[in-house]
């Protein structure tokens, strides 16, 4: 999602999801919203024409700004010509170095544009990242943004959801409908913000068994927890009852009605 573009010679590609915002006014308050001030340094993630990055600049100190589009380079070098404190980087997110790339900025935020079918991919690479990341504000379909904000026994809760609840607290902080696009995308999306937790949603003592556990409770949705924790850990029906039962877990839950806390308290059992 990206600031359309006023030149006839551009056209936005459907084979990079871009759906440009207009509104300047928009672009201010997605930036307040995002929680960035004077002192912050930001990842942008999808400069678009320059919008977002224009008002990320007025109120940050620093921005890098990556934008996969090369046709889109020259639109925005004029656009942000004014901008001595931002960074452009033409390649591709998921190909670049990110935590070298991002080294100089010291400990950062991210503003990100995302189209639908790169949320997931994208999503885990900043959430399973060391990099020295503040907050995450992401512009998603709203699909995607329901999915991040998943409560247990929800349709979208999965993966997605734990990663983000598990380090951050993300929120819905705005719906944008797709009106307010150009092209219009079929769906309306929403603005995430994710302030990053002081300490994880919940304590545990091993946290890639955590998300091991986690991963299991999602591996096969039709399946119980039971049956999930049998196949991913190779154990016995009586050791698996025995987990469940020591954290209070009903034999016959599924894995997506489980809490964080659920995860946490048989990852510490099965540690």
């Amino acid at each position: 999602m990206k600031q359309k573009q006023k030149s006839e010679a551009f056209r936005p590609k459907k084979s990079l999801g871009q759906n440009f915002l207009t509104d300047e006014a928009l672009f201010d308050q997605l930036v307040s919203l995002s929680g960035v001030g004077k002192e912050d340094a930001v990842l942008e993630i999808g400069a678009g024409a320059g919008g977002m990055t224009k008002s990320l600049s007025k109120a940050c100190r620093q921005v890098m700004s990556i934008e996969v589009d090369g046709t889109l380079l020259p639109i925005l070098r004029v656009a942000l010509e004014k901008c001595s404190n931002v960074q452009l980087v033409h390649g591709d997110v998921l190909r670049l170095n990110l935590p070298e790339l991002t080294a100089p900025l010291g400990p950062f935020h991210v503003v990100a544009n995302i189209p639908y079918y790169l949320t997931t991919e994208l999503m885990t690479l900043l959430l399973t990242s060391s990099m020295p990341i503040q907050s995450i504000s992401v512009m998603v379909q709203k699909e995607a943004a329901e999915r991040i904000t998943a409560k247990p026994g929800e349709d979208g809760y999965g993966m997605l959801a734990v990663r983000a609840q598990y380090f951050y607290a993300p929120e819905i902080a705005l719906d944008v409908p797709a009106c307010l696009f150009t092209p219009p995308p079929k769906v309306d999306s929403a603005f995430v913000v994710m302030p990053r937790r002081r300490e994880p949603a919940v304590q545990v003592r091993d946290e890639n068994l955590f998300f091991k556990v986690a991963s299991a409770a999602f591996a096969m949705r039709r399946k119980t927890m039971e049956n999930n924790l049998i196949a991913t850990f190779r154990v016995s029906r009586d050791q698996a009852r025995q987990w469940l039962d020591a954290c209070g877990i009903e034999i016959g839950a599924r894995g997506e009605t489980l809490s964080l806390a659920d995860f946490a308290h048989l990852a510490d059992r099965i540690g």
